[in-house]
């Protein structure tokens, strides 16, 4: 019996051939590059959450200042009338009754006022400061220091630490 040899596989000849050691390497490599991109999709991932947390936290902050822009406006829209009410309680009247429930309604404000965060400030006697007073009347004085206030006509406030809205007041120049 004779053996065929069987034919051979065109282009047999032109494979390369394959070890085990190839195989090895060809898959390290591979490992390598599916580990770099691991980490670099990793690293892109945190750093995305970090954009976002810290869009998260502008947000926050802007929404936190525009509420408290709209808390000051609110509030400095209804300074005229806690004014109102200073000057209703300054007025005599006959009907205690009718002054006790304007005290009681006064108080009520300006503790709600105060618990939003106005802050009253005092200027009968302090120093002029033009940051927080505007001088509307000014008197020559001998009696009194330069520059020292000597009545308040209407109140200053501060709002939760800024000037919300400043004292007029009458100040005492030297002659």
């Amino acid at each position: 019996m004779d053996t065929e040899k069987p034919d051979p596989i065109p282009g047999e000849d032109e494979l390369p051939a394959v070890t085990l050691d190839g195989q090895v390497a060809a898959l390290t490599a591979e490992r390598d590059q599916l580990l770099a991109d691991k980490s670099e999709l990793q690293d892109r991932l945190r750093r995305s959450l970090a954009d976002f947390d810290n869009a998260r936290k502008r947000f926050e902050q802007q929404r936190s200042e525009f509420i408290q822009f709209a808390a000051a406006d609110m509030v400095k829209n209804l300074l005229p009338v806690l004014d109102d009410f200073e000057r209703a309680l300054k007025v005599e009247t006959a009907d205690r009754n009718y002054a006790k429930g304007v005290e009681l309604i006064y108080q009520r404000l300006t503790d709600t006022l105060k618990r939003s965060g106005l802050e009253p400030f005092e200027s009968a006697g302090a120093c002029f400061d033009p940051n927080l007073h505007q001088a509307v009347e000014r008197v020559e004085s001998d009696d009194h220091e330069d520059q020292t206030i000597l009545a308040e006509f209407q109140r200053g406030y501060n709002f939760k630490g800024k000037l919300l809205r400043p004292a007029m007041v009458k100040v005492a120049v030297k002659p």
